[in-house]
């Protein structure tokens, strides 16, 4: 059946089960972005806890709250949930849900593929989670876990391989994800809607959808090798068998970079709907933007040695990592200025959504210029691996991709479940999350100017006012996720409802396909062919 026969198609017949069965059994495009969403709100509430119980051990230079064995661990778990179990699956959920209603299509290309991915998510997640109950505990070598502390000389037991084993398996998942995306994309549009008609959120899906495809195999790869070094003895990255640990880091950050932008790039495309609809202003600059989300792929590709200025590499390899560093700047400042001048003289409406992205904007700006900072040689040298590298991370990571995905959820809400969220708990949530996040994040940057290392279980004395500082701020942040995850769950049940199939009013200068049907959509997502109108100029 063509495409076009696919779009008038009828509906198909509901599915055989209901209730739970019907959850793990579907393959609606839908259910499996909420499942996405579901998986990395659970998560995160764990990655949450993990970075808890991390600032409570910073609480005094000499703590014996938890050991710092179960620090290194608690520390490594952290960033690897919340990188790989908690943002990525988030943003490929909500690509999951809206990308096929956004381009007028009935489902993804390979419905079936689409749920085997998310299901093979669970048994890396608890295989992550079951490490902390082996016998040596969990892998602690850091999200990167860099040989040779990730050998077998110094993290004996199963807790590395595990971690190992279940980043090479949450890779096979992306890797089939970022296929689906690319053809249900490439093949499944709308009659009418050329590429570029197609919404900036669809584009930033297209592109952080080729960076996976170019960047995870690399990581399965070095993964690979690391089990291999750990259970077969060989020596990829063991000097005493000729190997390289080095040739670990160059392999790693091939994808730890990519990886950057597979977390940044779809709130960028949020960011691209959400400030336009409620400036209540077509997008500024949409060829400019697209443009901008393409050259950002690229360059992804060209600074990962930029982690590794301390690492002996020549000084021409200095100077072009440092070179593409900086370029990388100009079109993440094309997408700044574009939010921006989307914005300027529109009649702008401050629900939280706005609230979110605005903050998005503000708080990655921020961690794009430490970036800056970051990307000058002799100043990475003198930071290296210190508090200001973890600032610089989280203003991106936490002030990026976790305000975008907070921005996301407010304003796609009411179409996903025909409900509304509380707008008053939404101000709280935002209030928190913002002033918070200033609180804990911005003082690590004099932490590092002064010396402190990161990851490290003592410290010195006169760090201890800043820790102690920044721990007690870990409580905003805890309240304002409390109050989330209640207004959330109240929602659901007793929210507001609503069936407008535009509830924002901004059909008019959006150009995508979800505000033309129904709240919630049905599971057929169009009762007939969709009609493409393109709204940019």
């Amino acid at each position: 059946m063509s495409t076009a026969e696919a779009a008038v198609a009828p509906a198909p017949a509901p599915q055989a089960y209901s209730g739970l069965m019907d959850w793990l059994t579907t393959t609606d495009h839908k259910k499996i972005g909420l499942l996405y969403l579901m998986f990395a709100f659970v998560n995160a509430w764990a990655g949450g806890l993990f970075a808890g119980v991390v600032r409570l051990r910073l609480w005094n230079p000499n703590s014996s709250f938890i050991s710092p064995h179960l620090y290194n661990e608690m520390l490594t778990m952290h960033a690897t949930v919340m990188i790989f179990m908690v943002i990525m699956p988030a943003f490929v959920g909500l690509g999951n849900y809206l990308v096929p209603i956004m381009i007028g299509a009935r489902d993804m290309a390979f419905p079936k593929l689409n749920a085997f991915g998310f299901w093979m998510m669970i048994p890396p997640a608890l295989m992550m989670y079951a490490s902390f109950f082996t016998v040596h505990g969990s892998a602690r070598g850091g999200w990167w876990s860099y040989p040779p502390l990730s050998g077998p000389q110094f993290s004996p037991g199963a807790g590395e391989s595990l971690w190992a084993l279940a980043i090479i398996l949450m890779g096979i998942a992306s890797i089939m994800g970022a296929v689906n995306f690319l053809v249900t994309i490439a093949d499944m549009r709308a009659p009418g809607m050329g590429w570029m008609d197609l919404p900036l959120f669809v584009w930033s899906n297209v592109i952080t959808a080729w960076l996976l495809l170019l960047a995870v195999p690399v990581l399965s790869g070095v993964m690979v090798m690391l089990l291999s070094d750990r259970m077969f003895g060989t020596g990829f990255f063991q000097p005493g068998l000729g190997g390289d640990p080095l040739l670990y880091q160059h392999l790693f950050w091939f994808f730890g970079h990519p990886e950057v932008y597979i977390m940044i790039l779809p709130a960028f495309g949020i960011m691209s709907h959400v400030v336009p609809a409620f400036s209540h202003k077509k997008v500024f600059g949409y060829k400019g933007m697209v443009i901008a989300l393409a050259s950002i792929g690229v360059l992804g590709f060209m600074v990962w040695a930029h982690h590794m200025f301390t690492s002996g590499i020549s000084p021409q390899a200095q100077i072009f990592f440092s070179t593409t560093s900086l370029l990388i700047g100009i079109p993440t400042g094309v997408k700044v200025y574009s939010w921006l001048a989307s914005a300027w003289g529109g009649t702008i409406d401050f629900t939280p959504a706005m609230k979110f992205a605005l903050g998005f904007i503000a708080l990655f700006v921020i961690g794009g210029l430490s970036g800056v900072m970051l990307a000058v040689v002799p100043f990475d040298i003198a930071v290296h691996d210190s508090y200001f590298v973890v600032a610089h991370l989280h203003f991106v990571l936490f002030g990026g991709s976790v305000m975008g995905l907070m921005a996301a959820i407010y304003y796609w809400f009411p179409k996903m479940t025909g409900r509304l969220l509380s707008e008053k708990l939404a101000n709280w949530h935002f209030w928190l999350f913002f002033i918070g996040f200033i609180w804990v994040f911005m003082p690590m940057h004099w932490l590092g100017f002064e010396g402190m290392p990161r990851r490290v279980a003592f410290y010195r004395p006169q760090f201890a006012p800043l820790n102690r500082f920044i721990s007690a701020g870990f409580l905003l942040l805890l309240a304002g996720g409390i109050i989330f995850t209640y207004n959330v769950l109240h929602s659901l049940r007793k929210g507001e409802r609503t069936s407008d199939p535009d509830p924002w009013g901004v059909n008019d200068v959006q150009q995508s396909l979800e505000w033309t049907t129904a709240t919630p959509p049905k599971p057929w997502n169009f009762d007939e062919e969709p009609e493409f109108v393109p709204a940019h100029d």
